[in-house]
């Protein structure tokens, strides 16, 4: 006989703990892990192992809660409502696999190898001025990615300090914290970006380029094209899903590889054999994305458990990934072969996972090459696991 939600004598996880981050976060999913495949938090449920965080990323009768949080929150109108209203986060059924469809052509590996020289040019100026000691997050993880998504948009390199400014801002709609605390904050960032966007679409409407704005305006199925508004919204998804993500992810892959210098040895070996294996196991190891949003819109049975409409469902991708892995990090040890949930998966896995990739191979390979040894000035200073989950500053030496 099915249980409900309501009468499942399930531990608790306070995910809203502003404290719970770094070692302290580690060690409390772990206990939870060991405990069960299911979790109680404060606004529903966390799923806990990898075949439960697979079933509710697909499933159809589950949906990103996305506008459900905007109703929540009172966002009804204004430039962050149009934005939640039409970013294909949001979007289901035929919408979301039409615009799928149109922009998939512009994030396959080969379009994201494209970009590898420019990834090279960039992490080579960026460490230039660097001489044995920096915050690594400040001087090279952050201005990396934000040069990067201009260069992939089609923008001025000199417009990146603005587009991360941006991205910061918008990306903290998915943070309910943040959400109520600096509301105004986003609504301008959202509403600056559009100005911005609108005037570079007109620009590459009139000279059309090799970048990714002139590839969207171009996109074309069945006769039919991305209407203004569409575009102007998968451009700001491709910010807000490619600047905060790399950047935290390569902060993470560099604390990572600081505190476990055999395995940054056994990179240095052979950097561009074994790069695409170490972004795996940073992806596995610590995902920047530790929880991924889900919420049920159809009455759903699951391992003899019901959950009613309505449910908010977390999926844990920090414990999903580590189910059944003996051992610590280690990127020699073939794990790549298995998926992890860092991306996502089903029909909202992330569209920017190869640009993200190469963009973090590239960084691993040039490091190698120049780098012995990294070891921490400081302790790492980690940002909230609501949201993005990066560090706020790493000071290293090297």
């Amino acid at each position: 006989m099915p249980a409900t939600l309501a009468d499942l004598d399930l531990p608790t996880f306070d995910y809203l703990d502003a404290e719970l981050r770094g070692p302290r976060f580690e060690a409390a999913m772990a206990a939870l892990a060991e405990r069960g495949w299911l979790a109680r938090l404060p606004l529903g449920v966390c799923t806990l192992d990898h075949k439960a965080g697979e079933f509710f990323l697909r499933s159809k009768q589950v949906a990103f809660p996305g506008m459900a949080i905007a109703e929540l929150f009172d966002v009804r109108e204004g430039p962050l409502h149009t934005e939640m209203t039409h970013n294909i986060l949001h979007l289901e059924g035929q919408d979301h696999s039409r615009l799928r469809r149109l922009v998939g052509p512009a994030f396959t590996p080969r379009a994201a190898d494209r970009y590898r020289p420019a990834m090279r040019g960039f992490l080579a100026e960026l460490w230039a001025p660097l001489d044995g000691s920096a915050d690594l997050v400040e001087t090279l993880c952050a201005p990396y990615p934000a040069l990067m998504i201009a260069t992939v948009m089609g923008a001025p390199t000199a417009d990146a300090a603005r587009l991360a400014a941006w991205s910061d801002w918008i990306q903290r709609q998915f943070d309910p914290p943040s959400l109520m605390a600096d509301r105004a904050q986003i609504e301008q960032a959202v509403e600056e970006f559009y100005a911005w966007a609108g005037e570079l679409l007109a620009r590459r409407r009139a000279t059309p380029s090799d970048d990714l704005i002139s590839t969207l305006i171009a996109a074309e199925e069945a006769g039919e094209r991305l209407s203004d508004v569409e575009l102007v919204n998968l451009v700001l998804n491709v910010l807000v899903g490619g600047v905060d993500t790399t950047n935290s992810q390569l902060a993470q892959a560099l604390r990572l590889f600081a505190e476990h210098p055999e395995q940054w040895d056994a990179l240095r070996e052979d950097p561009a054999g074994r790069a695409p294996a170490a972004v795996e196991e940073v992806l596995r190891h610590a995902p920047i994305t530790p929880f991924t949003a889900r919420i049920v819109r159809e009455e759903l049975t699951y391992r003899d458990v019901v959950f009613p409409v309505g449910t908010i469902v977390m999926v844990a991708a920090c414990t999903a990934n580590r189910e059944g892995v003996e051992g610590d990090f280690d990127i020699v040890a073939g794990r790549e072969r298995r998926r992890s949930l860092t991306f996502g998966a089903g029909i909202h896995f992330c569209l920017g996972a190869n640009l993200a990739r190469a963009e973090l191979e590239e960084a691993l390979i040039f490091l190698a090459a120049r780098v012995e040894r990294w070891e921490l000035d400081a302790a790492p200073a980690y940002a909230s696991i609501q949201g993005i989950y990066g560090l706020d500053a790493l000071h290293l030496r090297w």
